[in-house]
């Protein structure tokens, strides 16, 4: 899942980035409305994180030009504003959720699985690979019930391809979904990363293809093992 944070304090910006990324969400930062106006455009999100007093174009413009394009992304505002107006005029405006600065990262973080999962609620809120669930909300992978361990990034991968099983994920949607633009990404990050994901997931009986030239294939799983998770 992808994260776009319009922040223009760089301290507070890279805080949330940390804490989002501990939480195996790709985060974008931006620290101006031009840009985020420019990002909002181009990139498909999850979640929208925007300040309301940023420079260049302010966020209340931001959340308007996003709600009159009839984007439905969610998104949580964030403001030393804490007037009832201000609150009154976000929400009005298609905001989500506010909440007014100083906060908590603990509550930052429980107000963004809301947000998520409410901009899901047409979606299945898991996904499943015969005996592997993936709990879409709670950010957690179960065999059977039981708990696989696996770091924020291995989680990603492992959402990705669950996702679309069936058919081939590439490198660059890979890329994509897994890091965001100020990452320093290594030639082989993918590689290693989907290694690690293999050998976690190899006693379960979890195969992930390469398809050479391509990418990744997570085969469907098959009726016997649908049905015996079940």
């Amino acid at each position: 899942m992808r994260i776009l944070v319009a922040e223009d304090d760089t301290v507070l910006a890279a805080a949330l980035g940390r804490a989002l990324n501990q939480s195996a969400y790709a985060v974008d930062l931006v620290d101006n409305g031009e840009d985020a106006n420019r990002a909002l455009g181009s990139d498909y999100y999850d979640l929208v994180v925007l300040d309301l007093s940023l420079p260049r174009v302010d966020g209340l413009a931001v959340l308007r030009r996003l709600r009159d394009r009839r984007s439905l992304v969610p998104v949580l505002v964030l403001s030393a504003r804490d007037a009832l107006e201000d609150r009154v005029k976000g929400l009005d405006l298609g905001a989500d959720d506010y909440m007014t600065k100083p906060f908590d990262l603990p509550e930052f973080e429980a107000r963004v699985r809301v947000l998520i999962r409410r901009g899901q609620q047409h979606a299945s809120p898991e996904l499943r690979h015969g005996r592997l669930r993936f709990d879409v909300a709670a950010r957690r992978v179960f065999h059977d019930g039981e708990p696989v361990d696996l770091s924020a990034r291995e989680l990603a991968v492992v959402e990705l391809l669950m996702s679309r099983q069936g058919r081939v994920v590439t490198k660059e949607q890979m890329v994509d979904r897994l890091f965001g633009w100020g990452e320093d990404v290594a030639s082989n990050a993918i590689e290693v990363c989907v290694h690690r994901v293999r050998r976690k997931l190899e006693p379960y009986r979890v195969e992930i293809r390469t398809v050479r030239g391509m990418g990744y294939l997570l085969e469907k799983a098959n009726e016997g093992d649908a049905a015996d998770a079940a």
